[in-house]
């Protein structure tokens, strides 16, 4: 253990655990050990990503909360299969192949062979499968690769077959029309949570057209719109029923125009500027008839075009219709209807039989988006490049009242970054409607984090769900395994291989397309035809919803086990998938089993660039994972994700600069505290002394620095769990933060000297050493072990070092540290062991409360002391302490056991807790109203209150205090609800300096007179800081006893006055090596180090120096041979013999010369 490097490369340490866990196979063996224990399953659902791209940080992010939770779980007694997924389907991957391939139509696939495109699609699914492992890995992630379960298995297609057929078999599914969000660049429809991932900022023309209305003479409504292409599909006008609407004739055209009354501004945008003045308005128009909206239902128009017109539905077109999602909002008021190009529109024709469900309606627009016939004038053209024609067509025919352009945010393909248009498509869908009473339901029995997005985003999503459309009309998925005959009046749905064999009469290996499209099954209701495949294949979501029981092949195998582990434990994703993974597994699961799909759901935010923004490849705002991996380590990377809002939720700025202070802030300082302790153990352990933990020792210890850091500890044990199981990631990694912070600056600190063995001597003071060493073993030990979930690298280095120490270490020889039972020391990792619980015996509540006070007296006594800008190095006579209402066993300890801390880390001499009779000698308590709590209650008395509330007096503000409570202006005022108090330093003047908390509850003041004495203890200081420095850079250890020597400028003696006013502090710290003017070095002294050190604004001389022993008044033939004896083989007042050149010679130690030059210059009276 001593071969620990000063500073540690963390990164490289992280690569060589992993290749140690590869090695060894850890994460295999941690599973075969659960198992062996027959410990209790925990189910996690990992959702598959695409593996087309290499992993981001949001799957990074994603991947360190399901590791962190599923190391838990296997760290409390758990068994968790944690399989790593791939989703090989769908529209990323065909995309891919078409940019690839040069695919810009559907044709080209059916040219080229289904089968020769799906092989294309096959080779490319699982590309980046090694980058992901290689990634995924290396952050620290156990997950079985080998093991993995792709979406195009045929035991993963027969599963998704099996839920489809039981959906079929419920009534739940149903063909028909939908208007979906539609790409025409992928030529295919869009779910809605597609939909929304690319909206871009463009400019569109925005026109409002007139349509005559049949009995009304020279009267037209006007509709707005943003879709010109739309107009040639226009079936319909469609009006608010409750809005107030008005016939106006418009002076500048003389033509009676029809709109609603608050939206007048749409036609005439005068209306909108600030100096429009009402009276202006009949120079522009004159109310001619008001009417509600609903008189106007049922009126006839002409229609814009007569593409449809002649049409044996035409009957039904061309009338107005009501419905309340119309506002007055923009636009006019009117909105014109295209039923095969707008959801609301679709949905206000079925429902006033505009339309027929499951009929055709006009759609002359085709799956690239170009118009096909009978829009003859714009055939073959892409609708976004109509408009244009389409609007001078409408105003060649008089019918255009307005045209303008409109900048707004619209929808693009987030595949082929091309503008999405709504289109009604034939699909199959789900009957979500008819079963979203019961989906509300089952995610109430969901537990999420944050609780927000449950009851929220997701409540709201769940509650206006509508039936979800599952086919796609592509080549590269799941077929949708329904046979049916041309018009669906015979339809089989097959829900297996086996059950398509026997009906088919063939068997298959394969279910995609190539492999069963040519596959028919005898009719059963016109023998001697065949039903054929429908051509469509599943959405991924589908797939992805369906993975519950996919990757295990549910129910063809493994029907028992994953019955008793459904629904899973925990499952985690982006806050993203609330519309997505989330919906389809809350979807699937009510629809089979009515029950959710998941008990527990961590729901992250979203990672953005540093400047806000999304993170992009191409602009490159962010820097590379893998390289800030290696820069940093995965550990730190995985604490800066896990310690951020993004767990709760909300988006995260990503800054490099936070995962380098992560290494900085947290794991250097917990690594120089593992470090010293080993240091430490290795230099209190001797030929007859061995280090072994115990934890009798530890529990008994009296030192109140070992209470107070044990009860920190176990607390921190209690709250970890507690959360942890609450699943709230974002409230543990700061404690774990906070209590790193309390171990190293404050643990650690107050007892360096102790640790080192330097307070006192003798067999008491190294006891005390070996109980300190015992209670930081312990304290390491535990904290290693919780935080082995979330950052696995440091805590497995950790656990590697101290697990030496254990006893049962030599257990861990021939396959031991692989076997049942698992304990510290025996076992071979960390990961193997089951996670600490807390001791409640160790909790104390007031040795908490008493090491905050210590803490907060010593932090605003560091501040006063900044404040006078006095060093810490040069002593103040006295600290005072006022405390507001100190508890009695606060006051015990400040000023019993924990004194000589504080008067340590502040270099003090004296420490004064003042008490509650003298406080108004030194402080001001001042009381103020809670403005939060009282602010009903007072209401307009508040101002009145406020001022007899502040002008009490500090007598009158105690004695509210001690009662409890005061009337005020009527009102009866708690003290401790109502009130907030404050105390303030009220000594003024030099001699003083004084800091008050920022809640008022303690005030300290220092004395910052200075005389001699506490400008010699500063110097004495300042020399010990140097010497210190020199020691360490002469790579001394503490136990290497040395001389020390100083040289002062010629008649200045400055430090050698300082060093005689406080030979106790360097006897103290220097184990009685007091330094000594140069002047009384021997000649033959041995300098290992020297420097110059400034001291009380002097330069001085200091040498460090291998032991040689002293003379004083012998001859140099004699100081000749004392320079080449070594002092250690000489004892106190021993007489040495010697010859020399024949003569033999006698000296006495104490007399003729001394073990030391220190004995020497002490028995001459130059150091008292």
């Amino acid at each position: 253990m001593s071969s620990l490097p000063p500073a540690l490369d963390f990164p490289g340490m992280e690569t060589e655990i992993c290749e140690q866990w590869k090695k060894e196979e850890t994460f295999k063996t941690q599973d075969k050990l659960a198992k062996d224990r027959n410990d209790e399953t925990f189910t996690f659902y990992d959702g598959p990503p695409f593996a087309t791209g290499l992993p981001h940080y949001g799957h990074i992010l994603a991947g360190t909360i399901k590791d962190t939770v599923t190391r838990y779980a296997c760290m409390t007694g758990h068994q968790v299969q944690r399989r790593a997924g791939w989703d090989c389907h769908g529209l990323p991957v065909e995309y891919e192949i078409d940019q690839t391939l040069g695919i810009t139509h559907r044709d080209q696939v059916l040219e080229m062979g289904i089968d020769k495109y799906n092989a294309t699609c096959r080779g490319i699914v699982t590309r980046y499968s090694k980058e992901w492992e290689s990634t995924i890995t290396r952050l620290g992630r156990w997950i079985d690769f080998e093991n993995d379960y792709k979406t195009m298995d045929p035991t993963f297609m027969e599963s998704v077959w099996w839920v489809f057929q039981q959906l079929f078999e419920k009534d739940l599914v149903y063909q028909g029309f939908k208007v979906m969000p539609y790409s025409t660049g992928c030529k295919t429809p869009l779910s809605n949570f597609e939909a929304g991932l690319n909206y871009k900022d463009v400019k569109d023309p925005a026109v409002v057209v007139s349509f005559p209305i049949l009995d009304m003479e020279n009267t037209s409504f006007v509709a707005w719109t943003t879709t010109p292409w739309t107009l040639p599909s226009n079936l319909a006008l469609c009006v608010n029923p409750d809005l107030e609407y008005v016939k106006v004739l418009d002076k500048a055209s003389g033509k009676h125009y029809i709109l609603a009354k608050t939206r007048l501004s749409q036609i005439y945008p005068q209306m909108n500027s600030k100096k429009w003045k009402p009276e202006q308005a009949a120079e522009l128009y004159e109310i001619m008839d008001t009417f509600k909206g609903s008189e106007l239902v049922g009126k006839k128009y002409q229609p814009l075009f007569d593409f449809f017109a002649n049409t044996p539905a035409s009957n039904n077109y061309f009338a107005v219709l009501s419905d309340s999602y119309v506002t007055d909002d923009a636009g006019t008021g009117v909105v014109h209807q295209a039923p095969a190009f707008g959801e609301d529109d679709y949905r206000v024709c079925l429902a006033h039989g505009v339309i027929e469900k499951g009929a055709e309606i006009p759609c002359p627009v085709d799956a690239d988006g170009n118009f096909t016939s009978p829009v003859e004038v714009v055939k073959g053209t892409h609708v976004k490049q109509a408009d244009e024609t389409l609007i001078q067509l409408v105003k060649g025919m008089g019918r255009l009242v307005q045209k303008d352009v409109l900048n707004h945010n619209y929808p693009f393909c987030w595949r082929s970054d091309t503008p999405l248009i709504y289109k009604a498509v034939p699909s199959w869908f789900v009957k979500v409607e008819s079963i979203r009473d019961r989906i509300v339901e089952n995610n109430r029995q969901t537990y999420w984090v944050p609780n927000e997005v449950k009851e929220g985003r997701f409540h709201n999503w769940l509650s206006d769900a509508r039936d979800w459309a599952i086919s796609r009309n592509r080549f590269w998925g799941t077929p949708i395994p329904i046979w049916a005959n041309e018009d669906l009046s015979e339809v089989v749905c097959i829900g297996s291989i086996d059950q398509l064999a026997e009906l088919s009469g063939t068997r298959v290996e394969d279910l995609h397309r190539e492999t069963i499209d040519d596959l028919t099954i005898p009719s059963t209701k016109n023998p001697g035809t065949v039903l054929r495949r429908i051509e469509d294949v599943f959405d991924c979501w589908f797939e992805s919803g369906s993975m519950p029981y996919a990757q295990s092949h549910y129910p063809f195998e493994n029907k028992e086990t994953w019955e008793k582990g459904f629904p899973a434990d925990f499952i985690a994703e982006g806050l993203d998938q609330t519309r997505g993974w989330f919906y389809t597994l809350m979807v699937l699961s009510t629809a089979l089993f009515d029950k959710p799909a998941f008990k527990n759901n961590i729901v992250n935010g979203l990672v953005l660039a540093g400047d806000g923004q999304k993170m992009s490849k191409r602009k490159k705002n962010y820097p590379d994972p893998t390289l800030v991996i290696n820069k940093y380590g995965a550990d730190a990377l995985r604490m800066y994700l896990v310690n951020s809002p993004v767990v709760r939720a909300e988006p995260l700025k990503f800054r490099e600069d936070g995962v380098l202070g992560v290494v900085k802030e947290v794991f250097l300082p917990l690594y120089n505290a593992f470090r010293f302790f080993v240091q430490n153990v290795e230099r209190w352990e001797t030929v007859d002394k061995k280090f072994v933990p115990d934890i009798a020792k530890v529990r008994s210890s009296k030192n109140p620095t070992d209470i107070w850091v044990q009860a920190e500890t176990q607390q921190l044990i209690k709250f970890f769990h507690e959360e942890m199981k609450a699943y709230r990631l974002y409230t543990v990694m700061p404690a774990l933060v906070t209590f790193g912070t309390q171990l190293t600056n404050w643990y650690v600190r107050l007892n360096r000297d102790r640790l080192k063995g330097m307070e006192g001597e003798g067999a008491e003071a190294d006891d005390d050493t070996a109980v300190g060493l015992q209670v930081l073993y312990d304290v390491l030990m535990d904290v290693l072990m919780i935080m082995a979930p979330f950052t696995p690298f440091i805590s497995e280095y950790f656990y590697q070092h101290l697990r030496k120490l254990q006893p049962s270490y030599a257990e861990a020889a021939n396959g031991g540290g692989t076997s049942n039972p698992v304990k510290p020391g025996k076992s071979n990792s960390v990961h193997f062991l089951q996670l600490p619980q807390y001791d409640e015996s160790r909790l104390n509540a007031e040795a908490v409360e008493a090491m905050e006070v210590l803490q907060n007296i010593v932090e605003q006594g560091r501040t006063a002391r900044e404040k006078r800008n006095i060093s810490l190095r040069t002593p103040v006579k006295s600290v005072v302490a006022v405390l507001r209402t100190p508890a009695p066993h606060i006051v015990e300890s400040i000023t019993g056991a924990l004194q000589k801390y504080i008067l340590s880390e502040l270099n003090a001499w004296e420490l004064r807790l003042i008490p509650k009779e003298e406080e108004h000698d030194w402080v001001t308590l001042s009381l103020s109203p809670n403005f939060k709590a009282v602010g009903k209650k007072l209401g307009k008395k508040m101002k009145a209150v406020q001022q007899a509330v502040v002008a009490m007096s500090h007598d009158e503000a105690v004695s509210v205090l001690e009662k409890g409570s005061v009337e005020v202006e009527g009102e009866i005022l708690d003290a401790t609800t109502d009130l907030e108090s404050k105390l303030e330093f009220s000594r003024a003047g030099e001699e003083w300096e004084s800091m008050s908390k920022a809640d008022g509850s303690l005030v300290v003041a220092i004395d910052c007179q200075q005389d001699e004495a506490i400008l010699a203890a500063g110097m004495s200081r300042e020399l010990i800081n140097g010497i210190q420095q020199l020691r360490k850079a002469a790579g001394l250890d503490i136990s290497d006893v040395v001389e020390i020597f100083y040289a002062e400028d010629d008649g200045v003696t400055i430090v050698e006055d300082a060093v005689n006013r406080n030979v106790t502090i360097f006897e103290a710290k220097f184990k009685g090596a007091v330094p000594v003017p140069k002047r009384f070095a021997p000649d033959w002294s041995v300098a290992l180090k020297s420097d110059t050190v400034e001291v009380g604004g002097s330069n001085v001389t200091v040498s460090i120096c291998r032991p040689a022993l002293a003379a004083n008044g012998i001859s140099e033939r004699e100081k000749r041979v004392l320079a080449t004896i070594e002092p250690s083989s000489l004892k106190q007042g021993e007489t040495f013999n010697f010859s020399v050149d024949g003569s033999q010679l006698s000296l006495v130690e104490g007399k003729d010369f001394w073990l030391n030059t220190l004995a020497m210059v002490r028995s001459i009276s130059k150091i008292h």
